[in-house]
C-alpha cells in the first residue's frame, strides 16, 4: 500500500464535498478518476496531494512521518504560473508581447529552477545556486514528453499544449513518490496525447503510482483502476475486465436536457432578433505575420469570415491558433503592425472596447486569470461590460433577467450566489461560457470551451451553441482538438500548421 483513505469525509468551506471514501493505492498502479462536473474529482486529487485536509476519517501513506505534500506532486489542470513558476508569473500574462518574450526565462531555466527575480536588470548581478538536475536527467525527461526541442525557447512562446507538457516535466524532475494529474489530456493535440500515453506507460514500468482525473472518453490503456464519483461519493470502482466497456458506460451516465426545453423557445427567438449587426464580414485578415524574436508564429495568414458563417479553427499545439485569436480579441500588441478588418472596420477604425463589445470569448487564459472571489452571478453579468467584475456597474432589469436566462441554459442557476472559487473547475468553465453568451454578441470565439467538462455537459453545451447559432445573425469561431466536441452548426474549417494556413 502506497496511499489509502479510510471512511474519509472532506469539507470545502461550509459544504461536505466528499463522503465515505475508501481507497487503497498500491505501487505501480494507475488510477483514473471520472465523474460528472461537481462530483469532487479535483478535490480528491488535492486531498491525496496533502493540499486539502480530511474532515473525518483517515488518510495514510507508506512514507512514515514525511508530510504527504512532500511525497506527492500535483500537476493542476490550468497553467497557474503564479503558483507554479512564481517569480516568472508576470511573463505568462504578457505572452503576446514580443519584448517580454525576448527577456522571459527559457524552458530549460524553468525546468532547472534557474529563474532570476522579476525586474533583474543586470543578469550578472544575481548568482543562482547550481541546479541539482543533471543534463542527462533533464534530457531524458524532456524527451519522454517530446519537449527536448523546446529547451532554449522562452516559455511564454509555448502553446497551451506545450506548456502542459513542460509543467508535467517539471513535476517529474522533482522525482515524486506519487504523481497526481488533473485532466492531463485537456488542451493536447493528437500527437501530444499520444506522447502522454506513452509517458504514462513508461512511468508505470518504473513503478511510480499515477492518479489522474480525466473524462470517460480519455482513459489510456495503462490505467489499472477506474474510480467513478457522483455527488462526492464512490459509486463504482473497477480494476477487472476490459476498460473499453467501462469508458462507454461512463460516457452516458447523464442525459443532457435539450436547451429547447428551457422556457420554450422565447430566449432563443430573442437572441435571433437582438444579435443583428450591420456588417458583411466579421473577419478579413490580409497577410498576417506575427514574430517573437526569430520565431515566426504566423506567416502570411489570410482569412475571410462572412457574417453568419460558422468556422472551426484547428491545428496542432504550437501552430499559432491562440496568437491568431489574440489579434481578433485586441489582446496582441502586434495587431497594429498588421492589415485586417473586423466587422467591416479597418484595424484602428474602432477602439479595442468597440471590438470586444461585439465578441463573446472564452479561453483557457480567461479561466486562469478570472477573479476567484467574484460570485457566479457577477461573473456571468461581467460579460455585458467585457470586464472581470461588475462591482461599480448597475445592471438593468433586462440584464438581470438575461443573466438568469443564460445561467439556466448552461444549468448553473443553483450556483449563482456561490463565489467562483467554491465551484468545481468544470462548473467554472460552464459559468465562463455563460459569460460569453450573456450579451448576445454577433461573433462568438470559443477557444477550447469544453476543457474539463464531462460528456453530458459537452453534449448539452454543443446543443446550446447549435441552437443559438441557428441564425445568419451569429458568427462562430470554434477551437478544439477533439472532433466530437465541435458543434454540428460548424461548416467550414481553417487549419494552421507552423503558423501557416494549410486548409
Amino acid at each position: 500500500m502506497i496511499l489509502s483513505l479510510q471512511n474519509a469525509f472532506v469539507r470545502r468551506y461550509d459544504t461536505v464535498v466528499l463522503s465515505e471514501l475508501n481507497v487503497e493505492i498500491k505501487a505501480g498502479e494507475q488510477w483514473a478518476i471520472v465523474g460528472e462536473n461537481g462530483s469532487g474529482k479535483s478535490t480528491l486529487l488535492e486531498v491525496l496531494a496533502g493540499k486539502w485536509p480530511i474532515w473525518r476519517g483517515k488518510i495514510a501513506h507508506a512514507y512514515g512521518d514525511v508530510l504527504l505534500s512532500k511525497v506527492a506532486e500535483l500537476v493542476p489542470s490550468d497553467y497557474s504560473f503564479n503558483r507554479i513558476v512564481k517569480s516568472a508569473a508576470q511573463y505568462y500574462q504578457q505572452r503576446f508581447h514580443s519584448f517580454e518574450a525576448e527577456i522571459a526565462p527559457t524552458v530549460r531555466e524553468v525546468l532547472t529552477n534557474q529563474l532570476k527575480p522579476v525586474g533583474t536588470v543586470d543578469e550578472h548581478s544575481v548568482q543562482l545556486p547550481e541546479s541539482d538536475i543533471s543534463e542527462e536527467t533533464l534530457l531524458k525527461t524532456a524527451r519522454l514528453l517530446s519537449i527536448d526541442h523546446l529547451l532554449e525557447r522562452p516559455f511564454v512562446t509555448l502553446s497551451n499544449g506545450e506548456t502542459r507538457r513542460m509543467l508535467l516535466a517539471r513535476s517529474l524532475l522533482k522525482k515524486p513518490k506519487i504523481l497526481l494529474l488533473d485532466n492531463p489530456f485537456s488542451g493536447l493535440d493528437v500527437h501530444s496525447r499520444d506522447v502522454l500515453r506513452e509517458a504514462l506507460k513508461e512511468l508505470k514500468q518504473e513503478g511510480i503510482p499515477v492518479i489522474f482525473v480525466t473524462t470517460s472518453v480519455e482513459i489510456p490503456e495503462s490505467v489499472t483502476t477506474i474510480l467513478e464519483l457522483k455527488e462526492g461519493k464512490i459509486i463504482r470502482q473497477t480494476s477487472d475486465g476490459p476498460l473499453q466497456d467501462y469508458k462507454y458506460k461512463g460516457a452516458v451516465t447523464t442525459d443532457p436536457k435539450s436547451p429547447l426545453e428551457i422556457k420554450g423557445n422565447r430566449p432563443f427567438q430573442s437572441d435571433k432578433a437582438t444579435a443583428s449587426q450591420h456588417f458583411e464580414f466579421a473577419v478579413n485578415l490580409r497577410n498576417i505575420n506575427v514574430t517573437y524574436g526569430s520565431k515566426k508564429v504566423l506567416v502570411n495568414v489570410n482569412w475571410t469570415i462572412r457574417k453568419g458563417e460558422k468556422w472551426a479553427l484547428v491545428g496542432p499545439n504550437g501552430s499559432g491558433k491562440s496568437t491568431l485569436l489574440s489579434l481578433l480579441t485586441a489582446d496582441n500588441p502586434q495587431r497594429f503592425a498588421n492589415d485586417y478588418d473586423l466587422f467591416d472596420l479597418k484595424r484602428g477604425g474602432a477602439s479595442m472596447w468597440d471590438v470586444k463589445s461585439k465578441i463573446g470569448h472564452v479561453s483557457p487564459e480567461l479561466h486562469l486569470y478570472f477573479p476567484q472571489e467574484t460570485t457566479v452571478f457577477k461573473t456571468i453579468a461581467s460579460g455585458f461590460f467585457d470586464a472581470t467584475g461588475v462591482y461599480f456597474r448597475k445592471l438593468t432589469e433586462e440584464q438581470i433577467e438575461r443573466t438568469y436566462v443564460v445561467a439556466e441554459w448552461l444549468n448553473v442557476t443553483t450556483l449563482l450566489e456561490k463565489p467562483f472559487k467554491n465551484i468545481s473547475k468544470g462548473q467554472q468553465r460552464l459559468v465562463l461560457l455563460a459569460r460569453a453568451l450573456v450579451k448576445n454578441p454577433p461573433l462568438l470565439i470559443l477557444d477550447e470551451p469544453c476543457q474539463g467538462l464531462d460528456f453530458a455537459a459537452v453534449e448539452h453545451f454543443k446543443a446550446v451553441v447549435d441552437t443559438i447559432c441557428d441564425t445568419p445573425e451569429h458568427t462562430l469561431i470554434y477551437v478544439s482538438h477533439y472532433p466530437h466536441e465541435i458543434p454540428s452548426c460548424v461548416t467550414q474549417t481553417l487549419r494552421l500548421q507552423d503558423g501557416e494556413v494549410t486548409y
